[in-house]
């Protein structure tokens, strides 16, 4: 894949709590010269990104641990919706899917799917804390409840995207859905292999060395 091919999988990311303005504007600055799909932050910073013309915003919600309560996940969803953003990445209620509120896991889902009022919205599995059981359920529970793509990771937890995971999760969502694979997504062959099997976004922080080790690979723009 060339660097044109590969850069419009990518949300551009930057989610550390001690990111600044300038980081923050860098981040769209870059997203918009390579053609990312979109610049990923933290809501309080959805008002900066959205303030760059041909740069698509995606807010994080219930970040990320994803264990607040749903009707605050609603409401951060509809703030960031609010401030400019385009796409929301939410992060699944973990602890009740292990529990098996499967009723209360996807009304959680479904109440930032209507709160995003037609906005991708991404559910994050976290899957290294599930077995595959679980990942099977947060997939089909994700479809259930209206959400566009499901997503393996934060970031934040104790691993990251897996070709294994992006199999399953294809598998269990079928063709239509969109599959993110985030966490650990470091370099250009992981990226491009994520994709291979079948993801058809990546979250990355290392975007800008993704693209630019694709271009050496693979030609340039």
């Amino acid at each position: 894949m060339t660097p044109a091919e590969i850069a419009p999988f990518i949300d551009h990311t930057l989610l550390k709590p001690e990111a600044t303005e300038k980081e923050v504007v860098r981040l769209c600055e870059e997203a918009r010269q390579f053609g990312f799909a979109s610049v990923c932050v933290n809501s309080s910073w959805i008002p900066t990104v959205a303030a760059f013309a041909n740069v698509r915003a995606t807010s994080v919600v219930g970040f990320p641990l994803g264990a607040m309560d749903p009707v605050a996940k609603a409401a951060e969803t509809a703030r960031a919706v609010q401030l400019g953003a385009d796409e929301i990445d939410m992060v699944l209620a973990i602890g009740w899917l292990k529990d098996r509120r499967l009723k209360d896991v996807e009304a959680d889902i479904r109440g930032v799917v209507e709160a995003a009022a037609g906005r991708v919205v991404k559910v994050i599995l976290e899957t290294c804390l599930l077995t595959e059981e679980e990942k099977r359920l947060a997939c089909r529970l994700s479809v259930s409840a209206g959400a566009a793509f499901v997503k393996t990771s934060t970031g934040f937890g104790k691993g990251g995207a897996t070709v294994e995971d992006i199999r399953l999760m294809r598998a269990e969502v079928g063709p239509d859905l969109g599959v993110k694979a985030s966490g650990g997504v470091r370099d250009y062959p992981t990226a491009r292999t994520l994709i291979e099997a079948g993801a058809t976004r990546i979250g990355a922080s290392a975007s800008v060395a993704i693209v630019t080790a694709a271009e050496a690979a693979g030609g340039g723009y």
